[in-house]
C-alpha cells in the first residue's frame, strides 16, 4: 500500500494533477468546514516521454449536454459493444472501428495506466508557427547590439517553415516588409495616434485575403502550403535578408535632449502587432515578442512623460491614486490583451533596463495570453541571452516546448461543480450543469482559452461540492473529473489531451482522519496563495491579509489538537505542519562550519560559513588528506548546476561567503529568528542575527496558536 505522499507524487508524474484534498468530503456543508477549498493544480501538458499520442480521435458520450470522452473509469460491455459514461451514465454504442475489442484486447483509452492520453486530430489544415518580433530601438548602443545578436541567433533555432515578422519602434513605429529582395522597405506609423484594427489592416494592405501558396513538391516537407503576407515570411525564404536587416538596425534617430527620456511608442507598436496578426492569421499559433528597454513615454499606453525631472509612478503614488497615466495605460493594454486572447495569440514581454519599464500596466498582456514576462538589467547579460535561448529548447522528440491556442474544458460528476480557474487563461463563458454559481477566480464557465502553454504551465482549478448533507454518497462511491485540453502542438498538429481522475468520498464526521491524512499541504498552500493574489486585483491588501489570517486560524482550529485556552498544548499533524509556513531556512542555520544552498526560484545562492571560507582560502581542498572537504565544497555546486540546467527563466547564480557583499541575498530571505532585538543570542553558536523589525516565524506561530485555542475566535 503506497503512502499518501507516494500517491500524490505518482499522480503528479502520470497526470500532472495535485489536489488540495485527496479524499473528498461528501457534502457541501462538510466541504465548507474544511476551510481550504477542494481544488487542484493542473499542468495540462506535463511532459510524459512514455506517452506517445494515439493516431485517432477520441470517442465521445452521445448525450449532447455531456460529451465526456471514453476513459478507464467507464463501465464497458464487451459483448454488446456498449459503454456507460461515468459522468452522466448514458449508454453508448462503440463506433465500427472498435468491433474487435475484448477484455484481452482493449484500446489504450480503457487501460488504467492511460488515465491521461493524447490524441492527434488528423482532419483540418495545419498552420505554421508565427513569431513577430517587436523591437525597441531607444536602447544604448551595446544593449541594442546584444539584442540584435540574440534575435539573429534565434532565427537559426526556428523551424524552416515558421513565419517571422519584424516591427521596430522608438518615436515612430516601423513595420518591415520582408518579401523585398535587395532593398529595405517599411511602413512608418506615428507613435502618438491610436489606430483601430481596421485602420491598421487598411494601411498595411491586409484587407484582401492572402492567397494560399501552391502545394509543395514531394520530398520537401518543410514547404507546406501556407497563407502568407509581405510582413510575415517563412524563415527558410528570408533567413539571410532578415539577418542582414537586424544587423543594420540603428538606434532611434530622433535626438534626446538633456533632461529628457527618449520617446518610446510601445503602446502603438504593440497595437500594430496585434492588428497585423488579427488581419492575417486569426486563431493560429503565434507569439508577439516585445523587447523593451524603458517605459512607454508617448501615445496610447504611455506610463510616464519624457521629462526626467518627473519620476515614474511609485508605490505610494499608486496607493494614493496619484499615478497620472496608470488607469488609461492599463485600459489600453487590457484592450490589446483581450483582442490577442480572442485570436489565440500570446504576448511575451522581455524588459531589460535598470529603471522601471511599465510592466505593472502591461502585465495583463502576458497574464491573459499565457506569454512570458522576463525582467533583466540589460540585454547584454548572459541572464537574458540564456533565458531567451531557452524559449526555443526542444523536448525528447525534437519539438519546441510550446503549444498554442488551447482550450481547457472541465467535466465533473454530479456531486461536484466547477467554481473557477486561476492561471494564464480567459473565460469562454460556456455555461452548463457543472458550473457553480459561487465563483473562485475566473468562474461562471466550464471552458477557458489558454493562448500559450508549455510543459510547466499550471492552472489552479477550484471546485464546489454540491451534494447535500442529507443525501449520503453510497459507501465506496467515487467522484470523477475530466480535463480536456485541445491545442496546437509545436509540430503544427492539432491535439487533444484527456486526463480523467477519481477520488473517494468520505463522511467528514466519521472519517475525518482519512480526509486529514490525504491533505496535500504543498498544493493547498499554492492554491490558497493564488486565491490571495487573485483577490488583491480587486480588494485592498490589508483586507486580503486579514482573510488569509482568518482562513489559517480556522484551519488550525479544525485540524489542530489542543486544550482550550492553552497555546502550549497546540499540535498539528505531519500532514498539516508545513502548511502555515513553508519557511525552512532560518537565521539559526547560518553557522561558521556550514555551507547553505538557497533556491528562491529567481536566485540560486551558495553561502559559505566563516570557517568554511577560511579553510577554502587556506587551500585545504587541494590537500590530499582533506579530499572530503573538496567533495563538500563541490556538492552544492553540482546541485546548483542541476537546477540551472532546467529552470526558466534562467535564475541569477550567486556564490558568496560570510561577510561578502552578496550575502545580502541570503540574509534578506531567511526567517529572522535572531535579530538585533533579541541580543541575548549574540556571541553564542546560534546563527547570524538579522537586522530587521519583521517578526520571525516563531513569533507568528505563537500568535497563531494563541488565536487557534482561544474561545473567542
Amino acid at each position: 500500500m503506497a503512502t499518501y505522499l507516494e500517491f500524490i507524487q505518482q499522480n503528479e508524474e502520470r497526470d500532472g494533477v495535485r489536489f488540495s484534498w485527496n479524499v473528498w468530503p461528501s457534502s457541501r456543508l462538510e466541504a465548507t468546514r474544511m476551510v481550504v477549498p477542494l481544488a487542484c493544480l493542473l499542468t495540462p501538458l506535463k511532459e510524459r516521454p512514455d506517452l506517445p499520442p494515439v493516431q485517432y480521435e477520441p470517442v465521445l458520450c452521445s448525450r449532447t449536454t455531456c460529451k465526456a470522452i471514453l476513459n478507464p473509469l467507464c463501465q464497458v460491455d464487451y459483448r454488446a459493444k456498449l459503454w456507460a459514461c461515468n459522468f452522466c451514465f448514458q449508454r453508448n454504442q462503440f463506433p465500427p472501428a472498435y468491433t474487435g475489442i475484448s477484455e484481452v484486447n482493449q484500446p489504450a483509452e480503457l487501460m488504467p495506466q492511460f488515465s491521461t492520453i493524447e490524441y492527434v486530430i488528423q482532419r483540418g489544415a495545419q498552420s505554421p508557427l508565427i513569431f513577430l518580433y517587436v523591437v525597441d530601438t531607444c536602447l544604448e548602443e551595446d544593449d541594442l547590439q546584444a539584442l540584435k545578436e540574440s534575435l539573429q541567433m534565434s532565427l537559426s533555432l526556428l523551424p524552416p517553415d515558421a513565419l517571422v515578422g519584424l516591427i521596430t519602434f522608438g518615436r515612430m513605429v516601423q513595420v518591415h516588409e520582408l518579401s523585398c529582395e535587395g532593398i529595405s522597405k517599411s511602413y512608418v506609423f506615428r507613435g502618438t495616434k491610436d489606430l483601430t484594427a481596421k485602420q491598421i489592416q487598411d494601411m498595411l494592405g491586409l484587407t484582401k485575403p492572402a492567397m494560399p501558396v501552391q502545394q509543395a513538391r514531394p520530398g520537401q516537407p518543410h514547404e507546406q502550403p501556407f497563407i502568407s503576407s509581405r510582413f510575415l515570411q517563412p524563415v527558410h525564404k528570408i533567413d539571410m535578408n532578415l539577418t542582414d536587416l537586424l544587423g543594420e538596425l540603428q538606434r532611434d534617430p530622433w535626438p534626446v535632449t538633456q533632461g529628457k527620456r527618449p520617446l518610446r511608442s510601445t503602446g502603438v507598436a504593440l497595437s500594430i502587432a496585434v492588428g497585423l496578426l488579427e488581419g492575417t492569421f486569426p486563431n493560429t499559433g503565434a507569439r508577439i515578442m516585445l523587447f523593451t528597454g524603458g517605459p512607454p513615454t508617448q501615445g496610447p499606453g504611455m506610463v510616464v512623460g519624457d521629462e526626467l525631472k518627473v519620476p515614474i509612478r511609485s508605490w505610494h503614488d499608486i496607493e494614493k491614486d496619484n499615478a497620472r497615466f496608470m488607469k488609461k495605460a492599463t485600459k489600453h493594454y487590457e484592450m490589446l490583451a483581450n483582442r490577442t486572447a480572442t485570436n489565440g495569440h500570446c504576448i511575451d514581454i522581455y524588459a531589460c533596463a535598470l529603471d522601471q519599464t511599465g510592466l505593472l500596466e502591461m502585465k495583463c498582456c502576458a497574464n491573459l495570453t499565457g506569454g512570458h514576462m522576463v525582467m533583466g538589467d540589460s540585454f547584454n547579460t548572459s541572464l537574458f541571452k540564456q533565458t531567451f535561448q531557452r524559449i526555443f529548447s526542444k523536448d525528447f522528440n525534437g519539438d519546441f516546448r510550446m503549444a498554442f491556442g488551447a482550450t481547457l474544458e472541465v467535466k465533473t460528476s454530479r456531486e461536484l461543480k466547477v467554481a473557477g480557474a486561476i492561471g494564464p487563461c480567459v473565460s469562454l463563458n460556456v455555461k452548463g450543469p457543472c458550473v457553480s454559481e459561487n465563483e473562485l477566480g475566473v468562474g461562471g464557465t466550464s471552458q477557458w482559452k489558454i493562448c500559450g502553454l508549455d510543459p510547466t504551465s499550471t492552472l489552479g482549478i477550484y471546485f464546489e461540492v454540491v451534494n447535500q448533507h442529507n443525501a449520503p454518497v453510497p459507501q465506496g462511491g467515487r467522484g470523477a473529473i475530466q480535463f480536456v485540453t485541445q491545442y496546437q502542438h509545436s509540430s503544427t498538429q492539432r491535439r487533444i489531451r484527456v486526463t480523467t481522475i477519481a477520488r473517494n468520498w468520505a463522511d467528514a464526521q466519521s472519517q475525518l482522519r482519512h480526509i486529514e491524512a490525504a491533505f496535500d499541504q504543498e498544493a493547498a498552500a499554492v492554491l490558497m496563495a493564488r486565491l490571495g493574489v487573485f483577490r488583491t486585483e480587486s480588494e485592498e491588501g490589508p483586507d486580503v491579509l486579514r482573510w488569509l489570517d482568518r482562513q489559517l486560524i480556522r484551519l488550525c482550529q479544525k485540524f489542530g489538537q489542543y486544550n482550550k485556552e492553552d497555546p502550549t498544548s497546540f499540535r498539528l499533524s505531519d500532514s498539516f505542519s508545513l502548511y502555515p509556513q513553508p519557511v525552512l531556512l532560518d537565521s539559526s542555520s547560518i553557522l561558521a562550519e556550514r555551507i547553505l544552498l538557497m533556491d528562491t526560484f529567481f536566485q540560486i545562492v551558495i553561502y559559505l560559513g566563516e570557517t568554511i571560507a577560511q579553510w577554502r582560502k587556506a587551500g585545504y581542498q587541494d590537500m590530499p588528506e582533506y579530499e572530503n572537504f573538496k567533495h563538500l565544497l563541490q556538492a552544492p555546486l553540482d546541485d546548483a548546476q542541476e537546477i540551472l540546467q532546467a529552470r526558466f527563466p534562467m535564475p541569477r547564480y550567486i556564490n558568496t561567503e560570510h561577510g561578502g557583499s552578496q550575502a545580502r541575498f541570503l540574509l534578506s530571505k531567511v526567517n529572522p529568528s535572531q535579530t538585533h532585538n533579541n541580543l541575548y543570542a549574540w556571541g553564542q553558536e546560534t546563527g547570524a542575527p538579522i537586522l530587521t523589525d519583521d517578526v520571525s516565524l516563531q513569533v507568528f506561530m505563537d500568535h497563531l496558536k494563541k488565536l487557534a485555542v482561544s474561545s473567542a475566535c
